[in-house]
């Protein structure tokens, strides 16, 4: 009797602590203030400041260990760190302007026209894509918002209208105009252009009230909201998108569905999921092999961006009311993981160019541009929710 109690009990036992190790391993969310934050978000952008080329492009990829910057580029992301910057110049840190206005002049000198209408072209490849396009307009919005300047809002009109171009009956877009045939690529679309051409139709109305730049973002609201997911076959619905997130947060003070309320519930939960599952993980061999790789910073960075935008949403809709303190709380645990997770100025000091490490989130000892984008848009954003402030 007392070896198969015994064999009943060890099976328990290990079984409690393989779920302990996978299903219920504990959070870590490290503590973090909204200046800790801040301060956080202003040296990923001094590294975005020391690891620009004098033409306004941005250092793609580096190897830490090789001490050299990896080949390749990708005008998306360009466009994605530029908006990060004007972003924090908008929240009240001018000094990044000349850094961001670098940016801005590479996209001007890569302009693609047709018709009344502009889109940015990559000059690698000649592809007119619609992420670019929405993420330049971004960004000139953003630097709208920061400036006050109108010296580009013809610029943004063009770009804007240029998307549109992009844009179906049903409020869906295409990813791509073909320079060559005159229209529209058929049938592709992007998991990410479409939240980008959203956000940035909807701070178009803001900037521009009354030019009816909100009727095509109600329009892609309700693809997002109801059709997205099932039409383009996406995985794990509601697919994770902190661009969506941005546009809805911009669009709840217009009035949102009862649709529209129901995609941000389940949005707020899918991405409190991804931040619970990664506060479980360590960088342990243990850790990797029942948890996974930890999270690169480009990746943690978009749920904080997602988090902050529906709490904007949260804030102007008291349907969404409810959600604000778990919104907060994942909010925060983002900050600081990711605040934790960066090299800081000491731990630079011996790595073999410190101005190549300090401010950035390695993945298996390589940094991307877009890392210390997206993590300086949510620790800024983080910094301003959590201390009572409104996003630019």
């Amino acid at each position: 009797m007392k070896r198969p109690l015994l064999l009943t009990v060890a099976a328990w036992a290990i079984g409690a602590v393989a779920l302990r190790i996978t299903l219920l391993a504990p959070q870590h969310c490290p503590a973090v203030t909204p200046s800790e934050a801040f301060d956080a978000a202003r040296l990923a952008a001094a590294w975005i400041e020391a690891n620009q080329y004098p033409d306004g492009s941005y250092v793609y990829e580096y190897s830490i260990e090789r001490d050299i910057d990896l080949p390749g580029y990708n005008v998306v992301r360009h466009a994605g760190v530029t908006m990060a910057l004007y972003q924090l110049a908008a929240a009240g840190d001018p000094s990044v302007l000349p850094t961001a206005d670098r940016g801005l002049d590479w996209m001007s000198r890569n302009l693609y026209r047709h018709a009344d209408w502009a889109a940015l072209r990559d000059p690698g490849n000649g592809s007119v894509r619609l992420g670019a396009t929405a993420l330049m307009l971004a960004s000139l919005l953003q630097r709208r918002i920061a400036t006050d300047d109108p010296r580009y809002d013809g610029l943004m009109r063009e770009l804007a209208r240029g998307m549109l171009v992009l844009q179906l009956p049903d409020g869906a877009f295409l990813n791509r105009w073909d320079p060559v045939a005159l229209q529209p690529v058929p049938g592709e679309r992007s998991k990410y252009a479409t939240g980008e051409a959203f956000w940035a139709l909807t701070l178009m109305h803001r900037i521009f009230p009354g030019e009816g730049w909100d009727a095509p973002a109600r329009r892609t609201a309700r693809y997002l909201a109801d059709d997205r997911d099932r039409i383009e076959n996406l995985n794990y619905p509601p697919w994770a998108d902190q661009w969506a997130a941005y546009g809805f947060g911009e669009m709840a003070s217009w009035g949102l569905t009862e649709s529209d309320v129901r995609y941000l519930e389940a949005l707020a939960a899918r991405f409190g999921l991804l931040v619970r599952t990664e506060s479980a993980r360590r960088d342990t061999v243990l850790s990797r092999l029942f948890r996974g790789r930890q999270a690169r910073a480009a990746g943690m960075g978009t749920w904080g961006e997602g988090l902050a935008g529906l709490r904007q949403a949260a804030d102007a809709d008291p349907r969404l009311a409810h959600l604000r303190p778990a919104i907060d709380e994942r909010l925060a645990c983002v900050a600081g993981m990711l605040r934790d997770r960066q090299v800081s100025g000491t731990r630079a000091a011996a790595a073999p160019a410190p101005v190549r490490a300090t401010g950035a989130w390695f993945t298996e000892g390589v940094t991307r541009m877009d890392d210390q984008q997206h993590a300086l848009s949510a620790l800024l954003l983080a910094s301003l929710i959590l201390s009572g402030k409104d996003p630019p």
